[in-house]
């Protein structure tokens, strides 16, 4: 088999069918995938979450994982989030002509290894080559079902006023990982992205109680951007604490040298939950016994005031307005 991909391994050939038994197949096995037109699956009886994604982050390695582990990731939490245990996903691969077969078998082993940690099964896919320059290297395109568990019935859309918000751990980790990977700053720090599958920390959580409103996982655009999200879908106003904010020590100093809002940068195994007041310390204890959200915190609540807003409330004491950011703030993050 070649070293790099060529426009044969995409066309159907021999040389398609040598990768998908190499690459992908020895990696993703399990007894649901299949060769066929379509994988036929098993599905308890009553509501699923359904959930479809991209991946174009650039550099697709980076400290902490790679586009495979993240594409695992991104689908399993947007599941997840929903109240729903993940249990299959397919996947898309477009593969930049000459890319290095050994790199995508790297790829392949960590989305192999993060599925099986997360106890979903890859079921189908599909890869395509393009011409050189016409893909940065490569994407990943995913989709997942997962069945929702009796009694969660969780949305944007259901923060009520008083509620309790809680974030699972440290913010912006992810998105100031893939900043420093670029090397476009020549800042050195010790920091690694959070991405990690996070059913089983939302399943310990509901577990203890199905009172919960929300759960958002906040990728692309950071806590500030789904509370945010949240304040509109709910239209509620609300309140946060910047003192009680988890944020590394090395993601906070490389947000001061840069001028940038940690809330906004991107996380990719951090959780919002919205919960009336008398759950939020359950949540909260809960979370904190969990791999991946020991530091988990409560940072604010959820108003009747300033409808649509999210209101900052700073460690001197003083109350500003969190403003949204316009286009890009890091873009290819995800």
């Amino acid at each position: 088999m070649e070293n790099i991909i060529t426009l044969a391994h995409g066309s159907g050939s021999t040389q398609t069918n040598e990768l998908i038994d190499r690459i992908f197949k020895s990696n993703f096995d399990n007894p649901y995938l299949t060769a066929d037109d379509a994988a036929v699956l098993d599905i308890e009886e009553g509501k699923i979450a359904m959930s479809t994604d991209g991946f174009i982050v650039s550099p697709y390695e980076f400290p902490g994982g790679n586009i495979g582990k993240l594409a695992v990731c991104g689908t399993v939490n947007d599941i997840a989030c929903m109240g729903a245990k993940p249990k299959y996903i397919t996947c898309s691969y477009i593969i930049e002509e000459g890319f290095p077969v050994e790199e995508l078998e790297k790829i392949a082993e960590s989305m192999g290894e993060t599925a099986r940690k997360a106890d979903v099964r890859i079921v189908a896919g599909d890869t395509k080559v393009a011409g050189k320059g016409q893909v940065d290297k490569i994407f990943i395109t995913t989709a997942g079902i997962g069945n929702i568990i009796e009694g969660a019935n969780t949305s944007g859309a259901f923060a009520k006023p008083g509620d309790k918000i809680i974030v699972s751990g440290d913010v912006g980790r992810h998105g100031c990982t893939i900043l420093l990977a670029r090397n476009e700053f020549n800042i050195d720090a010790d920091i690694t992205s959070d991405c990690a599958p996070l059913w089983s920390n939302i399943e310990s959580v509901l577990n203890v109680t199905k009172n919960i409103h929300v759960i958002r996982d906040a990728t692309r655009g950071g806590v500030g951007t789904v509370l945010y999200e949240i304040a509109h879908q709910s239209n509620v106003g609300i309140s946060i604490d910047s003192s009680a904010i988890p944020i590394d020590p090395g993601v906070r100093g490389v947000c001061s040298m840069l001028g940038l809002e940690p809330l906004y940068l991107a996380c990719e195994g951090r959780l919002v939950f919205i919960a009336p007041a008398e759950e939020a310390d359950k949540v909260l204890n809960t979370l904190r016994s969990c791999e991946n959200s020991e530091k988990a915190a409560i940072i604010g609540e959820v108003t009747d005031e300033n409808i649509g807003k999210v209101v900052l409330y700073t460690a001197v004491g003083a109350k500003t307005l969190l403003s949204r950011p316009s286009g890009e703030l890091l873009p290819r993050i995800c």
